[in-house]
Formats: C-alpha cells, structure tokens, sequence
C-alpha cells in the first residue's frame, strides 16, 4: 500500500537528502524528543485520515495503522541517534512537512480503494 509505493520510496530519498536539517542544533528547541514529535503527528495525520473517511472498513484501518507503524519505524532507522534528541524549530517545520506528504500518500490510497468499490 503506502511503503512499498513508489511515492513512499521517492519520499524517503527526499527526507534522506535533507538529513542536513538536523545536523545544526537550534538555540531553540523542543522539551519533546524527535521520537515524540514525529509519533504524535503521525498519529494527529492518521487520525485525521480517519475523520475525513468515516466508512472506512475496521480491517483497512487496521492495515492503514500498519502502514503508519512502519513509517514511523522507518523514521526512526533514518534518524538512528537523533531520534532522542530534541528537535529545533527548524526540524519540527520539517518533519511537519515530510508528515503531510506522508498523509496525501494515505489518502491517494484511500482514494484509489474507495473508487474501487
């Protein structure tokens, strides 16, 4: 569905090529870690995935949980020794981002199933 898509893979790369953004420490950053932040907009990004599609079958939402389980540990591979660390605001607005082209991935699939029906 969502990972093994080729939208997912060429969001990977994107997120890989700007690993930059988290090298630079900001003066001001966040009491959450990036494991934190990133876990609480995937889940605020599901959850409004879910609110826009209310009749969405029980096991499909299931199968979208997977999916956002493992961009999360995806994420989580990619930042390795970042992933405790806590992020500047500069990184938040970035992974903000990266999250919401994640979310249009699940719900271009959620269209695509939903036409199929």
């Amino acid at each position: 569905m969502v990972v093994e898509s080729e939208g997912y893979h060429a969001l990977i790369e994107y997120f890989t090529e700007h690993l930059s953004v988290f090298e630079a420490s900001g003066t001001d950053t966040c009491e959450e870690t990036v494991e934190n932040v990133v876990t609480d907009l995937i889940a605020t990004n599901l959850m409004a995935v879910f609110g826009q599609n209310p009749d969405l079958k029980p096991d499909f939402r299931f199968k979208m949980m997977q999916e956002a389980d493992a961009v999360l540990e995806d994420m989580s591979e990619i930042l390795g020794g970042l992933w405790l660390k806590h992020p500047g605001i500069e990184q938040i607005a970035f992974l903000e981002d990266y999250i919401s082209l994640v979310k249009n991935l699940f719900d271009s699939v959620i269209s695509e199933q939903t036409s199929m029906v």
